[in-house]
């Protein structure tokens, strides 16, 4: 890897130019926060159940006692031997965070399509602790634009990530987020597809300081070039199969 190789007083000024660049996206960060929690909000009026480790829930028993849920649209589909790897790589970076969220008024959680039985399977392959729920049998997936049936996507109906999606599989990935108020009514605040979710995996950011980057340069051109599930980094060598997540420009 070759690259220009200076003088410490040169590479401090490259840095410094470089730092003011850094807090300039750090302050239109912060802008954008700002704008995001001023969007205005969804009354939720359908009635979701889902099944988890405490049976039937609706949405408004998924936040807790807290009044704030953030959802993770997990790429579980019936049927599936294991999750995304994408979203599993994401996952990996998920139970750290959950003392401080739940102290800090959120609930976080998983959501997927397959069966509750399907989905504790694999979380106990995986070893997460976060709490994972299935929709089976509800709109939740359809109805926030994370799972889409053969007709959609054939006909060309199929919206994700805010528009129309050719190239797409029954299943993508995404957050979204919620608030409960006082008397108990859930409103939809957000929700983020495609690489809005980077921000969340902590492995991007460490890579992003390193010399080599993502190292994203194999035939995907994102994550599927190099993830794999946790346990399996030993025994597959070939690429991942996975979903749109991470790839460029989505």
């Amino acid at each position: 890897m070759q690259h220009p190789v200076v003088s410490r007083d040169e590479w401090l000024a490259a840095r410094r130019a470089l730092l003011a660049k850094e807090k300039e996206l750090t302050r239109a960060r912060d802008r954008l926060a700002e704008e995001r929690r001023a969007l205005p909000w969804v009354r939720i009026d359908k009635a979701y159940v889902f099944e988890g480790p405490r049976g039937r829930e609706t949405l408004a028993d998924l936040f807790n006692g807290r009044s704030q849920l953030v959802i993770k649209h997990f790429m579980l589909a019936p049927g599936w031997s294991e999750g995304c790897v994408g979203c599993s790589f994401g996952a990996d970076h998920l139970d750290g965070t959950l003392p401080h969220l739940n102290h800090h008024d959120v609930t976080y959680i998983a959501v997927s399509r397959a069966s509750y039985p399907e989905i504790a399977a694999f979380r106990k392959r995986m070893g997460w602790t976060f709490k994972w729920v299935s929709s089976a049998g509800s709109d939740f997936n359809y109805d926030f634009n994370v799972s889409f049936t053969r007709e959609q996507i054939d006909k060309g109906l199929a919206v994700y990530n805010y528009r129309t999606a050719t190239d797409i599989i029954e299943e993508q990935p995404g957050h979204s987020v919620f608030y409960k108020d006082d008397e108990g009514q859930v409103f939809h605040t957000y929700s983020t597809y495609g690489r809005g979710d980077e921000g969340l995996i902590g492995t991007y950011v460490v890579l992003d300081m390193t010399p080599k980057g993502r190292n994203e340069n194999g035939p995907g051109r994102n994550l599927t070039d190099w993830v794999r599930h946790h346990d399996r980094y030993d025994d597959a060598p070939g690429p991942a199969a996975c979903c749109a997540h991470g790839k460029a420009g989505a």
